[in-house]
């Protein structure tokens, strides 16, 4: 496969993580947040299973080894980062959501440091800050000082929280790397995703699955939990980690783009530049962690 059709596979899970955010959002009021992330990683764990299923026999001994650590990626990753995602929705926009989801390689380089004590140029930080600075441009709709006056909105603060979940999720998934197949790694995060669910599925007002919630519980399960790590994978397997990066870059312009087409929401004059700063702000970071790393 030439270069050029190989950036597909990165372009194709963006698009697909940037469709989530407006699923996500037209997931509130027609279906609970704790019923569709347990639906969602339920109908996952369930279409992987044939698929895992031979390693699961072949190496079951690596496997065992293993599931306690994907236990707690399926916690991060698969069950707090989506239901904080669906609990953000009904308080804030998918562009904000975007925006705010694009904070996660920042935050990732900064768990890092802190957990397994990487250092970083000063360069790494002032982008760091740039990213931050366009968050609390977009969030505060271009008044940084409402922030102190009046706080954070809780929508845009959950999803903070949701962001640092995948964050941290994202910086063990590179620290605990092991043999086992993708596919194998996601089936036993969604099944672990499913058990840690299951309580408060069972403890929640449930609407339950109908014709208006059923594609965006398919969505979610089929293409966001599934097909866009497999593609992103493939894609940082074809182009390499760096390269791969600069698509997820552009998350929050597909997120905004397809909540202005499909939900109808307006882009205040606040949003482009507080967009820009925090891309800019993580590829700045990004390519001088790279180099730190190097």
């Amino acid at each position: 496969m030439s270069l050029r059709g190989a950036y597909g596979f990165p372009i194709a899970a963006v698009l697909l993580w940037g469709g989530n955010a407006v699923v996500t959002k037209a997931s509130a009021g027609v279906i609970g947040a704790a019923e569709i992330a347990f639906w969602r990683w339920l109908i996952a764990a369930l279409v992987l299973l044939p698929f895992a299923l031979p390693t699961l026999k072949a190496q079951w001994a690596e496997v065992r080894e293993s599931v306690g650590r994907q236990a707690v990626l399926g916690l991060l990753g698969s069950a707090l980062f989506p239901t904080l995602m669906y609990l953000a929705a009904a308080h804030t926009s998918a562009i904000n959501m975007g925006v705010i989801q694009a904070l996660m390689p920042v935050m990732a380089l900064g768990l890092a440091m802190v957990l397994f004590r990487q250092t970083f140029s000063p360069v790494v930080w002032i982008g760091a800050l740039v990213s931050l600075l366009g968050v609390a441009v977009v969030v505060t709709q271009g008044n940084p000082a409402r922030l102190i006056a009046q706080g954070i909105n809780p929508g845009d603060a959950i999803m903070l929280a949701a962001t640092a979940c995948f964050a941290l999720y994202s910086t063990l998934v590179r620290k605990w790397r092991n043999a086992l197949p993708q596919v194998t790694c996601l089936f036993l995060q969604a099944t672990s995703a499913s058990i840690v669910l299951a309580a408060p599925f069972a403890l929640s007002h449930r609407t339950g699955v109908n014709v208006a919630n059923l594609p965006i519980v398919l969505y979610a399960a089929v293409l966001a939990s599934i097909a866009a790590p497999l593609l992103w994978m493939g894609g940082i397997v074809r182009i390499g980690p760096a390269r791969a990066a600069n698509f997820f870059n552009c998350l929050p312009v597909v997120a905004a783009a397809l909540a202005v087409v499909f939900l109808g929401e307006r882009v205040t004059p606040a949003m482009l530049p507080g967009a820009l700063l925090v891309i800019g702000g993580v590829m700045l970071a990004e390519r001088y962690a790279a180099r730190a790393v190097v």
